[in-house]
């Protein structure tokens, strides 16, 4: 018996060639696939990114913040945050992170706290951007309205959520500064001077006036900013004004805008209170007794001829004070009388004066739901 043993042929050579090729082609398909998803891992890691110099005081914030240490013990990383699961968001925002490495290592951009803070508010609006684009998809990965018990929530947090699921607003809207320090609210110094100038344009014929600060009756009482007042006389400065509102039974030193509707447009001293012309009162649903009140007193305050400018004055506030940490809310979303303790208590977590404040409720009230024609 003849064994046969034969050679490879060219056929089968150029087989095992291409069998090579293939699995070659795999191995470094697989390594530079696991090399680049290694890299972002690693790259994705808090360790890293506080490993630059210029992140020592982000840092900073973020371990004062709750995504750091809370009563639950869970604890939002920097990727957490920052980059989005999904497979696309998560390679576009590694290539937008490029940039900061350039920076750091090549212009010092932000290579000073005094830096940083220069920049801020450019760096905190770009990750906002960023945000609304994904709809704060990093949020959501942890936070969802569907799971929230807002029997659990404060009053204001539920009204505010429903709010935001109402309007189609997404997280970064209102929950800027969480994790950071939000940007520091700015207002043109010069916003309030101009109010000023314009009411040197005022004319003594003008019919209706508008304080822009509270303003004295002298011994009548004070008249408070953006308060309509017909004019009845004009001499040598001095306005004979006539001024409207509504009296609550038990609180007769003070004047409101409406009846029922808390927003106080003066208060009065006890000769005041007695030149009132009043009507008769009425009780409303809640029981409270209200009356029609007129009075006229003389001015000699600086005014303006219309309400334009204050509200104009009073959107700058709105977008410098409010915009800056949540998304702005229209004013016509609350009533007259939600607006005054809404207003207050966002104002006593910001820098905002208390006359600025003033012109901003009053702003928020002229344009509540619940005024006619607001």
């Amino acid at each position: 018996m003849f064994i046969f043993c034969g050679y490879p042929t060219k056929m089968s050579i150029k087989k095992y060639f291409v069998l090579f090729i293939a699995i070659l082609g795999m191995l470094i398909g697989w390594l530079t696939l696991g090399g680049s998803a290694a890299v972002m891992h690693f790259t994705s890691s808090t360790e890293f990114c506080i490993s630059c110099h210029t992140m020592e005081l982000p840092y900073e914030e973020y371990q004062g913040s709750k995504h750091f240490s809370n009563a639950k013990g869970i604890r939002a990383e920097c990727a957490d945050c920052h980059i989005p699961t999904d497979p696309i968001d998560y390679v576009i925002t590694k290539i937008r992170a490029s940039k900061d490495i350039y920076h750091e290592f090549v212009t010092g951009k932000i290579d000073s706290e005094e830096k940083y803070e220069d920049h801020r508010m450019a760096m905190a609006e770009t990750v906002w951007a960023q945000m609304r684009e994904n709809d704060s998809a990093t949020c959501r990965s942890c936070h969802s309205f569907d799971a929230m018990d807002t029997y659990e929530q404060s009053e204001n947090s539920a009204k505010m959520h429903e709010f935001g699921r109402e309007n189609n607003q997404t997280c970064i809207d209102c929950h800027k500064g969480v994790a950071h320090f939000a940007p520091e609210a700015e207002l043109d110094s010069e916003a309030y001077n101009r109010l000023i100038e314009l009411t040197k344009e005022t004319k003594a014929e003008s019919q209706k006036v508008y304080p822009i600060d509270t303003i004295s009756m002298g011994e009548l009482g004070s008249i408070n900013p953006t308060v309509e007042l017909s004019v009845i006389s004009s001499e040598n400065g001095n306005r004979l004004v006539s001024l409207s509102g509504f009296q609550m039974k038990g609180a007769e030193k003070v004047l409101y805008m409406g009846k029922g509707q808390r927003a106080i447009i003066a208060i009065l001293t006890e000769p005041g209170q007695a030149a009132l012309v009043t009507g008769d009162y009425e009780e409303d649903d809640y029981g409270n007794f209200w009356r029609s009140a007129e009075l006229k007193a003389t001015i000699d305050s600086p005014v303006l001829d219309s309400l334009e400018p204050l509200w104009s004055y009073a959107e700058e506030l709105d977008n410098v004070y409010c915009a800056t940490c949540h998304s702005t809310i229209a004013a016509n979303h609350f009533t007259v009388n939600a607006w005054g303790p809404v207003a207050k208590g966002m104002g006593e977590r910001t820098d905002i004066t208390e006359l600025n404040l003033e012109i901003l409720t009053k702003f928020f009230q002229n344009h509540a739901k619940d005024v006619a024609g607001h």
